[in-house]
């Protein structure tokens, strides 16, 4: 069985990307389990979209690299800047 570590994004009150990191083995579920504001306590309310995924096929090595991009506030302002400016591209083209 395949497990994902991933990063997901939303805008809070002021306009500032939000960040949620989580495990699962069916990403398509749970990023509407978060949505649906079945999800996690800190997500709900909110509309998220998938900044970041990475499979693994160890639930065991998946829930250490949840946890390195838990705490590596680099690495996530990184993938949230990324999201940011292919969000700029994607509604500045339409």
């Amino acid at each position: 069985m395949s497990y994902f570590v991933y990063l997901i994004i939303t805008k809070n009150k002021k306009n500032l990307l939000t960040s949620y990191v989580g495990y699962t083995n069916n990403l398509k579920k749970r990023l509407n389990l978060h949505n649906n504001s079945k999800g996690a306590k800190f997500t709900k309310g909110r509309f998220w979209k998938l900044a970041y995924s990475k499979r693994y096929e160890s639930k065991n090595i998946a829930l250490k690299e949840e946890y390195k991009l838990k705490v590596n506030y680099k690495l996530r302002n990184e993938i949230k800047k990324k999201f940011k400016k292919n969000e700029n591209i994607c509604t500045s083209s339409i």
